[in-house]
């Protein structure tokens, strides 16, 4: 299993699983076939329902037209990356994430770069070129990854996790905190074990202590009261890790 160590802004160096090929060939499909629907409904549901209309209408208007309705294919991974986080619907799906090499949260410029280098990547050559790069690269990156210093990791750890950090999740739970692929499944153990200590001594100073730290070496702003805190960041792991 590939890895990448990423060092923080807070200095800290984190493990990431870095995705292969196939899972980023999985993504890739899905988003192609989201591509296919829009496709499907844009020319058989109303272009050629009102193809008759387009006779009586000039070359420069239906060419304006063209390009309105192919904006949303040509731009849907940039801004899909740049909205939800770095993941787009396929790479959501199959728990995928852009991330920057150098610790921080990636810019619009680095995601622009990875579009920008897709052409080179994929259609002109036929995926050749992508599929090489990542193959031979110590880090699974394409050309677009190189240039923009990202990569794409794996949210889903194959590792087994030893049951003391697995958590049940409700049906509907929506995590709030995705900084916690920061972390490790030992880090997480650690801080499970400490907060139930913590919960059965009611130790508020050193729940307090637990709080910074984990602030700290993740990145993460908290939205709620320490104890909740802890809990969601647990809650989350367990989310973002498919468990």
């Amino acid at each position: 299993m590939a890895e990448v160590s990423v060092n923080t802004t807070q200095n800290v160096n984190i493990n990431f699983t870095l995705a292969d090929v196939g899972q980023r060939a999985m993504a890739y499909l899905v988003d192609l076939m989201i591509k296919g629907i829009y496709l499907y409904i844009v020319f058989l549901k109303i272009l050629i329902p009102n193809e008759a209309d387009f006779l009586f209408t000039d070359f420069w208007s239906v060419e304006a037209m063209v390009m309105i309705f192919s904006l949303p294919l040509m731009l849907y991974s940039l801004v899909q990356e740049y909205f939800m986080n770095g993941q787009t619907i396929g790479k959501k799906l199959l728990g995928l994430k852009v991330i920057a090499l150098n610790g921080r949260q990636p810019t619009f410029t680095e995601y622009l770069i990875r579009w920008l280098f897709r052409p080179i990547d994929m259609s002109i050559s036929f995926y050749a070129v992508g599929i090489l790069s990542i193959m031979l690269s110590v880090k699974r990156q394409r050309l677009g990854d190189i240039a923009a210093g990202t990569a794409i990791i794996s949210l889903r750890n194959t590792i087994s996790i030893d049951n003391t950090i697995l958590q049940e999740l409700a049906q509907d739970y929506q995590p709030r905190y995705p900084e916690v692929v920061r972390f490790s499944d030992n880090d997480i153990r650690i801080i499970k074990e400490l907060f139930e200590k913590i919960q059965r001594k009611r130790d508020l100073k050193m729940l307090d202590k637990l709080v910074e730290k984990v602030e700290t070496v993740s990145g993460i702003k908290r939205m709620e009261q320490p104890e909740k805190f802890i809990d969601t960041v647990i809650k989350d792991y367990n989310y973002y890790t498919g468990q």
